[in-house]
């Protein structure tokens, strides 16, 4: 299995994940899932460049340059990358976040299309 198949892997088993998460009421760590499945698939298609970053903020504006900026992929996805991270980051750091599982659940939702677009993009590439 190669690193970017690995990616994506993990980024299933964390959708996986958030969705249970979802299911038992705990919104900030399923923000924290949902955000790292969407930047791995971002690592993944930067990876399909030959590029890599060591920084999340990084990743997520490197996918906006090569991917979003270029309609390579819908801006939407970078547009994800950037709520995903913000919520993450809410979730982690702030006592109380008071996320709707429907915000999250929205945010689900497009990371699975995210992670699907990916797998598309790859194969055809």
């Amino acid at each position: 299995m190669t690193e970017r198949q690995k990616l994506l892997a993990k980024s299933a088993r964390f959708l996986d994940s958030a969705r249970l998460l979802v299911g038992s009421g705990d919104l900030d760590s399923a923000a924290s899932r949902i955000y790292y499945a969407a930047f791995y698939v971002a690592e993944a298609l930067l990876d399909a460049k030959g590029l890599s970053f060591s920084s999340h903020r990084a990743v997520i504006s490197a996918f906006g340059q090569h991917f979003a900026r270029t309609s390579e992929f819908d801006p939407g996805f970078h547009r994800l990358l950037i709520a995903a991270f913000e919520k993450r980051q809410m979730g982690d750091y702030l006592s109380e976040t008071h996320f709707s599982e429907e915000e999250i659940e929205e945010l689900l939702n497009k990371a699975r299309d995210f992670l699907e677009a990916a797998i598309n993009w790859l194969k055809r590439g």
